[in-house]
């Protein structure tokens, strides 16, 4: 496919199912390498998949399609509290356990509940993610409410979950009730 250019619906019949085929992120440069047309043009295909209702998320590794019917995982949803430098080590707290982090939210006082998927699941991630936060010399989201955010948790069982949750106590980044 890499030699041609392949045009509207035929190259979104592609990248939909290229992106049902991988189980982990492929990224937009990869999918204009693959495709032959602009990173702008992917992402605007993209947009149109997910106006179909295509369950496709942008995550800080690439995009990514999520599969219905995959193994039944747990999800959790916690509060937490900390300053942008403790930001690995909370991360890595929780995908130390073996829990993936979905998401960042917070609720902001004009636009209310904003989310950001992170899709982070081991160190190699998260590293990449807060390289990609530096580079870009992006804000982190909890920077918003002074470091008041929620994440959404998955994992494969509820074990994970609390041994998670147990580590984010213990090291003082969980609110709790």
């Amino acid at each position: 496919m890499k030699d041609k250019k392949i045009l509207g619906e035929e190259r979104r019949d592609f990248l939909l199912n290229l992106l049902k085929e991988r189980r982990e992120p492929i990224t937009g440069g990869e999918l204009s390498s693959k495709t032959n047309v602009s990173r702008q043009i992917i992402v605007q295909d993209i947009s149109l998949l997910k106006a179909r209702n295509e369950p496709i998320i942008a995550t800080s590794q690439g995009y990514l399609y999520l599969s219905q019917g995959q193994e039944q995982l747990h999800q959790r949803v916690v509060a937490c509290f900390h300053q942008p430098d403790q930001t690995a080590e909370e991360l890595n707290l929780i995908v130390d356990n073996g829990v993936t982090v979905k998401d960042v939210i917070i609720e902001h006082p004009v636009y209310g509940d904003l989310t950001a998927s992170i899709m982070v699941s081991n160190r190699k991630e998260v590293e990449q993610f807060l390289e990609k936060i530096n580079k870009t010399n992006a804000s982190y989201l909890s920077q918003l409410t002074d470091g008041t955010h929620l994440h959404t948790l998955e994992a494969d069982s509820q074990g994970k979950l609390e041994a998670a949750c147990k580590a984010l106590s213990k090291a003082g980044y969980l609110i709790e009730s």
